[in-house]
């Protein structure tokens, strides 16, 4: 039987912002992130916390939470599946169709601290 102190841990989530973005994860969440220069495998830290919770705690950083990080895994680096931009003029013999694809860094979160 679980401790309400362990059913508390994996609870706790995180907001956190890189790369002009911010995503609300837990422990053990995947997740793909803009491009970041790491190395497979390794260890990164974030330290632009925004908010942390947990049920109905939550600490609301002004604008970010002291002393707060998530640490997580660098799974891999790819890109995304393709995007075309059509820009297309009617009447006017016109198109161009231009291709996209992200760059993006998978992470695997592995603690949240606080």
């Amino acid at each position: 039987i679980a401790t309400q102190n362990q059913i508390m841990e994996q609870l706790m989530y995180a907001v956190l912002k890189t790369g002009g973005k911010q995503y609300r994860v837990k422990e053990g969440d995947v997740l793909r992130v803009e491009s970041l220069v790491a190395d497979a495998g390794s260890d990164i830290e974030f330290n632009e916390i925004l908010a942390v919770g947990s049920g109905a705690d939550i600490a609301v950083g002004n604008p970010l939470v002291k002393g707060a990080k998530v640490s997580a895994e660098v799974l891999n680096h790819g890109r995304e599946k393709k995007i075309v931009v059509l820009k297309f003029r009617r009447r006017k013999d016109s198109m161009t169709r231009q291709g996209h694809r992200q760059y993006y860094t998978e992470l695997k979160i592995k603690a949240i601290t606080v």
